[in-house]
């Protein structure tokens, strides 16, 4: 099993964020699950890498050849994969993972999270989509969530399917008792 992380390229004003993505990375390795990923070596996406990498476990990198400048290149990976463009890194990605985890980070992360979860809800995936909650950064797109719930924009039964989880090992659980 591979899971897809979207995090940040930066570490964040807490070191809970840091932590954390270390603690998961060692963990999934552990556990025999692969890491799908941007392909950096910096901020929150290298500090997973790096513990996965660490342990003994599987990490492939996917970078858009034009980023390879801006975010520096994870160079000890399993395996890197460079596209050419954000879309064939998403569309890639989504291939290689059976399951996307988002830990913070900021716009790209966002994106991608919104990217695989509009795609389970018109039928392009059946995969568990999750957002790691580390020190209630998540709370308000939750809360932004069910107001779309509510309001009428999102059903209630693709609410249920988005994942929110505090520790790696609800994380697996998670993904291993979802519904395909």
């Amino acid at each position: 099993m591979r899971v897809a992380i979207y995090c940040g390229s930066k570490m964040g004003r807490n070191s809970i964020y840091a932590e954390k993505a270390i603690e998961l990375g060692k963990f999934l390795a552990i556990h025999g699950v692969g890491v799908v990923y941007g392909g950096s070596i910096v901020g929150l996406m290298g500090k997973v890498a790096d513990e996965v990498l660490a342990h003994g476990g599987e990490v492939i990198g996917v970078m858009p050849t034009f980023m390879q400048w801006k975010e520096v290149t994870h160079q000890g990976l399993s395996e890197l994969v460079f596209v050419d463009t954000m879309y064939e890194r998403k569309a890639k990605m989504g291939e290689l993972a059976d399951a996307f985890i988002a830990l913070p980070g900021g716009a790209g992360t966002m994106d991608e999270f919104f990217d695989v979860l509009t795609l389970s809800q018109v039928g392009q995936h059946s995969k568990a989509v999750c957002l790691y909650n580390i020190n209630s950064y998540y709370d308000f797109l939750q809360a932004h969530l069910q107001h779309t719930v509510d309001e009428g924009f999102m059903l209630k039964s693709q609410h249920r399917k988005i994942g929110v989880v505090g520790s790696p090992e609800e994380l697996l659980l998670f993904i291993n008792q979802f519904d395909k």
